[in-house]
């Protein structure tokens, strides 16, 4: 059933209250120390001094003047994030008080007021196997708003996942340098990491990526509670399952062990900073966690 105009503008304010808040008091300083060094622009050349990084060094003014320069960078006043989100099927899910998408929402709310209270633009790529929508980077509490209010009622056309679709996406969209937080279960229905091995490799020479994998505990294991249906909500597909086999509950979780793998792997191998928030923990901490280690 579709929710009301009320309904949808009662969610967005209670999400904003909320979001605004965290980020107020603990995200927008931790973001802007996190992010602020991907944003720097030339401005110019100096002889070398004591202390200076030598990772500075402008090697070819040096050797020209025979003296040890470096480049020396100033902060740009505007950096741009992009929140690459995923609305899929598979957020439809939650084996605790939220869904994965509404964590997801929550989250990129968070992410946007940060950016804000830094005067940073904000722009949205909504992604199922294929872009979705774009809603272009902008300022203003009124445009934060406007994508929270997306992320809430956006019916997708599809309900598969192909992760390599927004990032090649963003790469021809973007020409310059954005800090791009990709929020996902990261359960590609597509199974080609070969593609998103390579859309992560071009963007990434470009922008800052970083990874937000939102996860439930049922995902990774299932519980002893004898035969159930279970359904896959991106293909739909239905089979039964009988849970108090161990035998069962063991291949289910070495499975998920397995694509969990992957995924790790090739978001390490592309340099991907990555958060993992379950829908039954504090997605806080696991922030803060991240920003402290970039």
């Amino acid at each position: 059933m579709r929710e009301s105009e009320n309904d949808i503008l009662k969610r967005v304010r209670k999400i904003e209250i909320k979001t605004r808040g965290l980020s107020n008091e603990i995200f927008a300083g931790k973001y802007h120390t996190a992010f602020r060094g991907r944003g720097m622009s030339f401005a110019e050349v100096r002889e070398y001094r004591a202390g200076d990084d030598v990772r500075d060094i402008d090697w070819n003014v040096t050797a020209r003047s025979r003296k040890p320069h470096i480049k020396v960078y100033e902060e740009e006043r505007e950096l741009t994030m992009m929140l690459i989100v995923d609305v899929s099927a598979s957020g439809l899910f939650g084996s605790t008080d939220r869904l994965k998408r509404s964590l997801i929402t929550e989250i990129a709310a968070v992410l946007a007021f940060s950016a804000a209270q830094n005067n940073d633009k904000v722009g949205c790529i909504l992604f199922s196997d294929r872009v979705e929508k774009f809603i272009p980077p902008k300022k203003g509490r009124s445009h934060i708003l406007a994508i929270i209010r997306e992320l809430i009622e956006f019916e997708p056309v599809s309900n598969g996942t192909s992760l390599a679709e927004p990032i090649r996406f963003l790469s021809n969209v973007n020409k310059k340098h954005c800090t791009a937080f990709i929020l996902s279960d990261f359960i590609d229905s597509s199974s080609d990491i070969a593609a998103l091995d390579d859309a992560l490799k071009i963007a990434g020479s470009r922008h800052d990526l970083v990874g937000i994998r939102i996860v439930d505990e049922r995902e990774r294991e299932l519980p002893d509670v004898g035969i159930v249906e279970l359904r896959d909500a991106e293909s739909g597909r239905k089979v039964w399952v009988d849970t108090s086999s161990r035998r069962v509950r063991e291949h289910y979780a070495d499975n998920w062990k397995s694509r969990d793998e992957v995924i790790t792997q090739t978001l390490r191998h592309n340099h991907v900073d990555t958060a993992v928030v379950s829908t039954g923990e504090d997605y806080v901490a696991e922030l803060i966690k991240l920003f402290k280690q970039r």
